[in-house]
């Protein structure tokens, strides 16, 4: 394994910020029951309300196996603001769709294009497959954070 990273400070910044951290339980925009910061799962029920401090320990779980996964999947050193970046593309889509993303492939093979690397980013855009126009532009600011802009 070449990155053994967690998320730090800012990138949990950043992601509860792109998640939008919510105390109380809400459908998220494709229509997925959601509390917390980003946190979906059959232990969240209708009408549930959480503490701030309850919400952060969910997104310590949640952010484990997307650490892992970009951990195990990304075969070239990343720094932090790009290991942040893929781990909230990952956070929002699932480690799956990173595992089988162009994205994925055209960091592995070190290509450097970032205008090229803003498109891998971009191509995941949909919601319940129709484009989404507040995901595309959290996409365009995970490439940024990638890009350390």
């Amino acid at each position: 394994m070449v990155n053994n990273l967690t998320v730090d400070a800012a990138g949990r910044a950043f992601i509860s910020h792109e998640e939008d951290e919510k105390l109380a339980e809400y459908a998220d925009v494709g229509g997925v029951k959601t509390i917390g910061v980003g946190h979906t799962g059959r232990d969240v029920f209708n009408g549930e309300q959480i503490t701030e401090s309850q919400s952060q320990a969910l997104l310590s779980k949640d952010l484990t196996g997307c650490e892992a996964a970009v951990n195990r999947l990304v075969t070239v050193p990343l720094n932090q603001h790009q290991f942040n970046a893929l781990v909230s593309f990952a956070f929002n889509l699932g480690p799956g769709a990173l595992e089988k993303s162009s994205l994925l492939r055209f960091i592995n093979d070190k290509q450097t294009d970032p205008i090229v690397l803003k498109d891998h980013f971009k191509m995941w855009c949909n919601v319940n497959n129709k484009p989404n126009d507040s995901i595309r532009a959290r996409r365009g600011r995970e490439a940024d954070l990638f890009l350390g802009h």
